[in-house]
């Protein structure tokens, strides 16, 4: 693509360095967002990994041009890709509400060895329009998202005595639009004199406060007690 790099696509000594470094550059700047931000994988992180992508294709490549193995250029770039889910998979968390946090420093973790492995193939421009492709998108593309409006899912204790009850309530909830996101069976309710009692998980599409959904549930044929989760 750019003749500027076509002298530095073998593997030789100078392109070793040249190669580290870039992955230090790419991966740092990553990075850098990434504390900024105060997220779980940071700076160093970042650099650690796009440059064990690195070379990990770079000895893969030079396995087979420079000694001659009889092995796959691709094998350790793949098994790079793949290894990257587990450490991803560490900065995904569940906080409070059963929220998840953690998917774009996993996701960004994952792009960043990809990066590694296309510098280590010498693949120098498509390294560099990832990279700022990835700052964009962590950086603008976040500020965009935050100004999406959604609602919060909220759960709710339903104890019932019939189970055409319990039919009643999922109808309601999906005439109104809302999804229901979990349904756990908890048993009989020692508190009450119910007998069954679930906890329900729903989101509403439009903007409603759970205490309208609840208190018209509590106001059907069956149904012995509705409670927010939190409350319990």
């Amino acid at each position: 693509m750019f003749k500027i790099f076509d002298c530095l696509r073998d593997i030789n000594f100078l392109t070793v360095i040249v190669r580290l470094i870039f992955s230090i550059i790419c991966g740092g700047a990553i990075g850098l967002e990434r504390s900024y931000k105060n997220r779980p994988a940071g700076f160093r992180t970042h650099i650690l990994v796009c440059i064990g992508a690195t070379i990990a294709c770079m000895t893969g490549i030079y396995l087979y041009v420079n000694l001659h193995f009889p092995t796959d250029i691709s094998r350790l770039g793949a098994q790079v890709v793949s290894g990257l889910g587990f450490i991803g998979g560490g900065t995904i968390i569940v906080i409070n509400k059963k929220r998840i946090k953690g998917l774009t420093t996993a996701a960004g973790l994952w792009t960043c060895g990809v990066i590694g492995l296309a510098i280590g193939a010498g693949f120098y421009e498509g390294a560099l329009i990832a990279t700022v492709l990835v700052l964009i998108a962590e950086i603008y593309f976040s500020i965009v998202g935050s100004k999406i409006s959604h609602n919060d899912a909220f759960g709710f204790l339903l104890l019932y005595d019939e189970k055409e009850a319990l039919n009643q309530v999922m109808r309601y909830c999906k005439d109104h639009r809302m999804m229901i996101s979990n349904l756990e069976v908890t048993g009989k309710s020692e508190e009450y004199d119910s007998k069954y009692s679930v906890i329900l998980t729903v989101r509403p599409r439009k903007k409603v406060k759970p205490e309208q959904i609840i208190g018209h549930i509590r106001g059907m044929k069956g149904i012995s007690g509705v409670r927010e989760v939190g409350e319990f």
